[in-house]
């Protein structure tokens, strides 16, 4: 099995293309989004028909789905005993699994409980994938190369949410069928890995136990509220979407394709443009856009502005959402090679830490006044923006913020 065989990352250019770090950083980010983003364009019209989820419910359902994100933590204890690569294949098969046996369980506890099992898979793999390429690619080409990567999981969902908008009505599909040709995919893609990628070793070796360093509070702290405001997103603006507008699967399907064609074309421009203007400037703009468009979500609610602008919105959303890799090449610039892998671990665990008890909560406040959910989602990107106006021009060890040195230096 190749995955048996170690080879430094120093000399893996020399392997065939098919068989390199880069590579498998691809494989993973197309096999992710064949279950999970299949899984969740699927979601919401599954509740409502198999188990007549309200909006408390669809709330209580993403707690649930969040709580192994809070335990991401863990992935300091399991690299003791297995390798970074492997949990990532371990985990992605989990998710593979949890995918394509979703439709099996089709009433609230069983939803909750596959719904579980598939997040400890996606949780898991997400905290080792970032972990990976802030380890595997060079700084000076990790903001490109993360675009790239972004792009690349955009295609992957295209072609699923294609397929998905072409066939759904015309051959009467099931939601089972979708979710076990979704799944079984992504576990085909895991058994290439697996057989033909060999086990990459970075040159820097990892920390294993739990890091909590004070000079990266600015970078817990974004990580804090990127956490709290993604939940109102994830969780509300689809459902909005079906509840208030009664949008069909294949309907909610053309709004995320428009979405994914939006990210593929823009995502590598925008790792351009976070290597050009740096991460402070690109979160900030990142957050601006934010503010404005979960104050007009709310005016959807508040004034009856149509399915039209709530459209537009979701889309312009997702591409404000692909900045957010601003926060991981301003982390690979703050930190020591070693703490890479548990500070992944340990911030997951910190975004998680409002998605644990927030949808829950905003489930009831939905029912009394969805428009005050949205509200809420606002003040939470102001937020984010202070905090991120706070990053240096030139972050780097010993300049993690503006109050590290002083001033900061000035913008170019």
């Amino acid at each position: 099995m190749a995955m048996t065989r170690i080879v430094p990352l120093a000399q893996a250019r020399s392997l065939p293309v098919y068989r390199r770090p880069l590579t498998l950083l691809f494989l993973m980010a197309i096999a992710m989004p064949l279950s999970f983003a299949t899984w969740s364009a699927l979601l919401n019209n599954f509740v409502v028909e198999a188990a007549q989820f309200d909006g408390s419910d669809i709330g209580w359902l993403h707690t649930v789905r969040e709580i192994p994100g809070f335990l991401a933590v863990g992935v300091i204890f399991v690299i003791m005993f297995m390798r970074e690569q492997t949990l990532a294949m371990i985990s992605l098969a989990m998710l593979g699994i949890a995918t394509a046996m979703t439709a099996w369980f089709p009433t609230m506890g069983g939803i909750l409980f596959i719904t579980l099992f598939s997040s400890i898979g996606f949780h898991y793999y997400e905290t080792v994938n970032q972990s990976l390429q802030l380890q595997w690619l060079r700084k000076d080409r990790a903001p490109q190369m993360l675009g790239l990567l972004v792009a690349a999981a955009s295609g992957a969902t295209l072609v699923a949410y294609g397929v998905i908008v072409l066939t759904w009505r015309a051959y009467d599909l099931s939601y089972n069928f979708v979710y076990m040709v979704s799944g079984g995919l992504t576990l085909a893609i895991v058994a290439y890995c697996v057989l033909m990628m060999p086990h990459f070793e970075a040159p820097d070796p990892q920390t294993k136990k739990f890091v909590l360093r004070r000079r990266y509070w600015l970078y817990y702290a974004l990580q804090f509220m990127s956490g709290a405001r993604r939940q109102i997103f994830v969780v509300f603006a689809a459902f909005m979407m079906v509840e208030r507008f009664g949008l069909g699967v294949d309907q909610i399907t053309r709004l995320m394709l428009v979405t994914l064609v939006a990210n593929m074309v823009l995502a590598p421009i925008l790792g351009r443009a976070v290597h050009r203007f740096g991460e402070r400037n690109a979160m900030a703009f990142e957050y601006i856009g934010l503010i404005t468009v979960f104050a007009l979500y709310g005016g959807i609610y508040w004034f009856g502005w149509g399915a039209v602008l709530g459209g537009v919105l979701y889309i312009a959303n997702n591409i404000f959402f692909a900045l957010a890799l601003a926060l991981k090449t301003y982390f690979q610039k703050i930190a020591d090679p070693g703490d890479i892998a548990p500070t992944a671990a340990v911030a997951f665990t910190i975004n998680h830490i409002a998605a644990v008890f927030l949808p829950a909560l905003l489930g009831y406040l939905w029912l009394l006044s969805p428009g005050v959910v949205f509200a809420l989602a606002a003040c939470m990107a102001a937020i984010s923006l202070a905090l991120a106006l706070m990053i240096p021009r030139h972050p780097e060890p010993g300049n993690e913020t503006i109050l590290s040195r002083g001033l900061p230096s000035p913008a170019r």
